[in-house]
């Protein structure tokens, strides 16, 4: 049965005895209590009690405090004959007592998030629910449920008490707490760099996700015969050789059927592919010398590049570690858009911008354009509905013609944000770097990996300064050819499995 809260009527004062007054529980646990100091105590007996407790008078006339404990404490300490007391129509209702205190505490900044959602959880077990909880509290509905979900669960409650981090980042460990690793290494980015906290938490739902499907397609194999590999073999571990190299004693090429049929052999699930969701697979056999097989021929095996060095294995890891964060930050960003973008009201240079967007970026947006810019939709939270460039945005404006400016504005963020990939940190454009900026300026947090894309474009543009300042001093009009950096083609794969 749901309880319900009535409204305060005003009250009066009176001056009463603390010894003679009822002090009720405390939505403060008694172990985290303020403790009476000597000079609290002091105060209280030079000054008396300035401001009034609050209280109400039972059926048989007791006073009761149910705001003001510590003061009432302290004045019985004190020796004071009186002090004074707001008296308001009696409500002994568990809920009322907790409403009460939890609003005094609030204005005085004086809970912890604890005590905040510990006091939740009581006003929910009176049978209130989030909604009214909030409304009662002066709360987020959504903040309240945050709090409650960490009141029920051990992990995100320590967290909450021994670390003092905020209640949306407790709530968020509850998705791991299978994993203490990954519970760990959260609250040491929520102490130590709590804006990066939902980039943190993202990189470790997406490594969790990849895993899992990486396993459902680990289980098969397994079944097949085939010796699932955790990591790729070391390229001077002569037990395994790679499908690509393995021949049969005749020379002849191993295929990956024959491969199938045969003992020792093993796969290595290497990660997930961006475009259509499957992973990718590379082949090995354990045992190929005893069983007679060779390695390629030498003029075959002079096109592989040989082990890598200590350089190129840095180069790799930072790699593969920086598009597995630009991919968590992708999910971020476009979290962060869509809340941006149900504002009321926009930010004063969002004209500005989707003039800039019109122009500096229209390649984006043409492009995005032509398929229908279904991120556009999302970002608006509407459905472009089916069949090939869907396109609803035209009727939205119809519908809803004060939201015009924020269809524009969607048309170019989707437009831009469609078009930005993880080659953006790793060859930093001017345009990329300026979206980038314009949405940290409106509130967005960026990840380390997404500050790359500024910090890569502004050396970029200062090079090129520096290069055009030396020519104009040598005398020299030309320009220089642009190089283009090389790059392999897997340098883009989502690949997981890296290890030194």
């Amino acid at each position: 049965m749901a309880t319900e809260i009535t409204t305060r009527t005003a009250g009066a004062v009176e001056h009463i005895d603390p010894q003679s007054i009822v002090i009720e529980a405390n939505v403060r646990p008694g172990d985290t209590m303020k403790p009476l100091t000597k000079e609290f105590i002091a105060t209280i007996r030079e000054h008396g009690v300035v401001m009034p407790v609050h209280g109400y008078r039972d059926e048989q006339g007791n006073v009761l405090v149910r705001m003001g404990q510590r003061r009432t404490l302290a004045a019985r300490e004190a020796g004071l004959a009186t002090i004074p007391v707001y008296i308001v129509d009696g409500d002994q209702s568990t809920a009322r007592r907790i409403i009460d205190q939890l609003i005094e505490n609030e204005q005085r900044s004086d809970l912890t998030e604890a005590e905040r959602s510990a006091a939740w959880q009581q006003l929910a077990f009176e049978g209130m629910t989030p909604n009214k909880i909030a409304k009662s509290t002066g709360t987020k509905v959504e903040r309240v449920k945050q709090g409650l979900a960490v009141a029920d669960n051990a992990v995100a409650t320590a967290a909450v008490v021994e670390h003092e981090i905020d209640l949306a980042q407790a709530a968020t460990l509850i998705e791991f707490e299978d994993s203490p690793e990954i519970v760990a290494e959260l609250i040491e980015v929520a102490k130590t760099d709590p804006e990066q906290f939902q980039h943190a938490a993202q990189r470790a739902r997406s490594a969790r996700e990849i895993a899992a499907k990486i396993e459902e397609h680990a289980v098969p194999l397994r079944e097949a015969g085939f010796e699932v590999l955790t990591e790729r073999p070391r390229w001077d571990n002569e037990d395994y050789l790679d499908l690509y190299r393995l021949t049969t004693a005749e020379g002849e090429r191993v295929d990956r059927d024959t491969l199938a049929t045969l003992d020792g052999r093993a796969v290595l699930i290497t990660g997930m592919w961006r475009v259509d969701d499957t992973p990718r697979f590379e082949y090995f056999l354990r045992g190929w010398k005893e069983a007679g097989y060779r390695a390629a021929s030498a003029e075959r095996a002079s096109s592989n590049k040989g082990p890598m060095t200590d350089e190129q294995k840095a180069q790799r890891k930072a790699l593969v570690a920086n598009n597995k964060a630009w991919a968590a930050a992708e999910v971020v960003r476009r979290e962060w858009l869509a809340t941006f973008m149900s504002r009321k009201t926009l930010p004063k240079d969002a004209a500005q911008f989707i003039a800039r967007g019109l122009t500096f970026h229209r390649g984006d947006v043409y492009r995005a354009m032509q398929e229908g810019n279904s991120l556009a939709h999302t970002l608006l939270g509407i459905d472009p509905g089916s069949g090939w460039r869907a396109d609803k945005l035209a009727e939205f404006v119809t519908a809803n013609p004060t939201k015009a400016q924020h269809v524009s504005l969607a048309i170019v963020l989707g437009g831009i944000e469609d078009n930005t990939d993880r080659g953006a940190w790793r060859y930093p454009e001017a345009d990329k770097a300026a979206y980038l900026a314009q949405i940290a300026a409106w509130g967005y947090t960026l990840s380390e990996v997404e500050q790359l894309v500024i910090d890569g474009a502004a050396e970029k543009a200062t090079a090129r300064a520096e290069a055009a300042a030396a020519r104009a001093e040598a005398g020299d009009d030309e320009e220089p050819e642009v190089e283009v950096e090389d790059f392999e083609a897997d340098d883009f794969a989502d690949e997981f499995d890296y290890e030194d």
